[in-house]
């Protein structure tokens, strides 16, 4: 077990779940359920880590607040049943959890997505029981303020220097920044491995598999 950090903090989808199809799939099947100009998929791409209200209000931000609920409303509705779009884990990311799991450090989760759908994917994937805390853009502020963080840190007892945030967007980044915890970026997620380094992570790993060597060599 690294000797710096004892409690790893992951953020879902991009990082070790390949969602992001279905994200795209989702927020434009809204957008066109409700008849509004639409917008490509690298647009939405990038909102991708946002908690979904803000989300929103980046893509429409002439829209009020009755339009920003309705979106909402529709991509939920999409996501949790009717898109065919699977998601699936990235491979390896369920061996990496429960290897760290096994290794004694503190796991949580701290996401952009809503409680349901959080839940729901812990429950599918059999992930639930290995993660000691989560925490969901719908229950707290979304990334990159960082009061996601500190809450986990606080439940979980863990010091900013004690913690690594894990994610593959630039708001887990600055997440991480704000709370003054350290990140490590993955490259394979949605923003671009330039795009994450502007934001100084400790490192950069291709492929989820590489998070214990990692650890290992920060050592």
């Amino acid at each position: 077990m690294n000797k710096n950090f004892s409690l790893l903090v992951f953020d879902w989808d991009g990082t070790l779940m390949d969602s992001e199809a279905r994200i795209v799939d989702c927020v434009l099947a809204a957008i066109d359920d409700l008849d509004l100009e639409t917008k490509n998929r690298e647009e939405v791409r990038n909102i991708i880590g946002l908690g979904l209200t803000e989300a929103m209000q980046v893509l429409f931000p002439e829209g009020d607040s009755a339009l920003v609920k309705a979106l909402s409303e529709r991509y939920r509705d999409h996501f949790l049943s009717h898109t065919t779009t699977p998601s699936e884990m990235f491979p390896g990311a369920v061996t990496a959890i429960k290897n760290l799991a096994d290794m004694g450090y503190l796991l949580a989760v701290a996401t952009g997505k809503g409680r349901n759908g959080l839940n729901r994917v812990l429950t599918e994937t059999g992930l639930g029981e290995y993660f000691h805390a989560t925490r969901t853009a719908d229950e707290t502020f979304s990334k990159p303020h960082p009061q996601m963080l500190l809450e986990l840190m606080d439940v979980l007892g863990a010091a900013p220097e004690q913690t690594l945030m894990v994610g593959d967007t630039e708001y887990d980044m600055l997440l991480a920044k704000n709370a003054n915890a350290s990140s490590l970026a993955v490259s394979y997620g949605v923003h671009e491995t330039e795009r994450l380094l502007k934001c100084q992570p400790m490192g950069c790993i291709d492929t989820i598999s590489d998070l214990e060597p990692w650890l290992n060599y920060v050592a």
